[in-house]
């Protein structure tokens, strides 16, 4: 069977998850830094708390592309957001192949400018949403978990360790004739 028939495409839930876990992180970030921004200009003086309260509104507008460009560095180094990893998903190209920086540009661009597309995902037989349709890319099960250590009730062989023990005498190495 080969790894495309293999494949399990993620389902809504799974997506919907990390993409609110995403929009939080992002979210917090620059509410933060908007904060951060409107603190300090207030003790500058009335006309830079001015311009900080005019940053607010702004921020809302620049809020989908910081997403974007977010979703975008993340899709194109490590194949899935933070939020991705924490559902155990990952994008792809619907050949298998990594996602390339042109695309993940263009499905991050489209995902964060219009969130809607990804209704689609509910209707579609490949679960692509717009933003997938339109950088030919999927979002899949990522089949093999991480595991810190091996399940139950395995067989793990002991590794002594390499230190020697002090109550054993010391004994020079052989030489060897050469």
């Amino acid at each position: 069977m080969s790894d495309l028939a293999r494949r399990q495409y993620a389902g809504a839930i799974s997506r919907a998850v990390a993409y609110v876990v995403d929009a939080l992180i992002v979210t917090v970030v620059v509410t933060g830094a908007v904060l951060v921004t409107v603190l300090v200009t207030s003790a500058v003086g009335p006309r830079a708390r001015d311009l900080a309260e005019a940053l607010v509104p702004i921020s809302l507008l620049v809020l989908p592309a910081v997403l974007a460009v977010y979703n975008c560095l993340f899709w194109a180094l490590a194949g899935r957001t933070p939020g991705m990893a924490l559902v155990g998903v990952r994008v792809s190209r619907t050949d298998g192949r990594p996602v390339s920086w042109p695309a993940s540009l263009i499905r991050a661009v489209v995902l964060g400018y219009f969130p809607i597309g990804a209704l689609w995902a509910l209707v579609d037989r490949r679960r692509q949403a717009v933003h997938d349709k339109v950088a030919r890319t999927v979002v899949v099960r990522v089949i093999e978990p991480i595991r810190a250590h091996p399940p139950m009730g395995a067989d793990v062989p002991v590794i002594e360790p390499a230190v020697a023990d002090p109550r054993e005498p010391t004994r020079p190495a052989p030489i060897s004739a050469g």
